[in-house]
């Protein structure tokens, strides 16, 4: 006599709970990470670089956890799954407009020795960020008495390329106050010194603002690297030679 077997319906239901357990697991552990990842970057990489400078306004380190961070880090990761594209810089401050003017050069250089940035581009007439770096439009173009503004893209340290413009910035969080930067235009070299560096929220838009007692400029890029939570600004001023 034949005999048929049939499938035990219980331990197929038993299988099928344990493999949807575990992929609620994995991708609560994903989502852990995805949110806490702007806090783990800080940790690696802008808490060392700042330990031993006077950095204006850091992230703060008691209170990093509180309930205002939390709903800052949700948000960040919120406009990150939104499919904002970063490579644009209008994309970064939508509602800062930029003032419309025919710039005095179409481009012009930056150079960065302390990180071994030589003659990067900075475009006054494109956003593309993946291109070049942007100077910030309606802000001063150098050597015009003014505030500057540069934008460049960053990233995981790791993954910086010295030709690719979507990391030139990666390291952007390790220079220091008094280190140099230098803009080429037209062929003349113009040396400035940082005097500030800051974190700010993605909202502030103050260091737009023109102070025309000086030659200012204005270096932007997101911080902690790898994330878009926070803006790191450098500010220098033009070195009297």
């Amino acid at each position: 006599m034949r005999k048929i077997y049939t499938k035990n319906d219980s331990l197929l239901k038993k299988r099928i709970l344990k493999r949807a357990g575990l992929l609620f697991f994995i991708g609560g552990l994903a989502a852990l990470f995805y949110f806490s990842f702007p806090l783990l970057s800080f940790h690696m990489y802008l808490q060392p670089a700042f330990a031993s400078q006077g950095v204006t306004s850091p992230i703060p380190k008691a209170t990093v956890l509180n309930e205002s961070s939390i709903k800052s880090l949700i948000a960040q990761a919120t406009q990150s799954l939104s499919g904002v594209d970063y490579t644009n810089a209008q994309n970064w401050f939508p509602s800062f407009q930029q003032a419309k003017a025919t710039p005095a050069v179409a481009e012009y250089f930056l150079n960065i020795p302390s990180l071994s940035i030589e003659k990067a581009i900075v475009s006054t007439t494109n956003n593309n960020l993946s291109a070049n770096l942007v100077h910030y439009g309606g802000t001063s173009v150098p050597p015009n008495k003014g505030n500057a503004v540069i934008f460049g893209h960053s990233t995981l340290p790791q993954l910086y390329k010295a030709n690719d413009y979507r990391t030139i910035f990666a390291n952007l969080h390790t220079l220091k106050t008094h280190d140099t930067l230098e803009l080429v235009i037209k062929d003349v070299v113009y040396t400035y010194e940082i005097f500030e560096i800051s974190i700010t929220d993605p909202t502030d838009t103050s260091f737009f603002a023109q102070n025309f007692d000086n030659n200012y400029l204005t270096l932007v890029t997101c911080t902690p690297p790898g994330t878009t939570w926070k803006r790191l600004i450098l500010k220098a001023r033009l070195k009297n030679e």
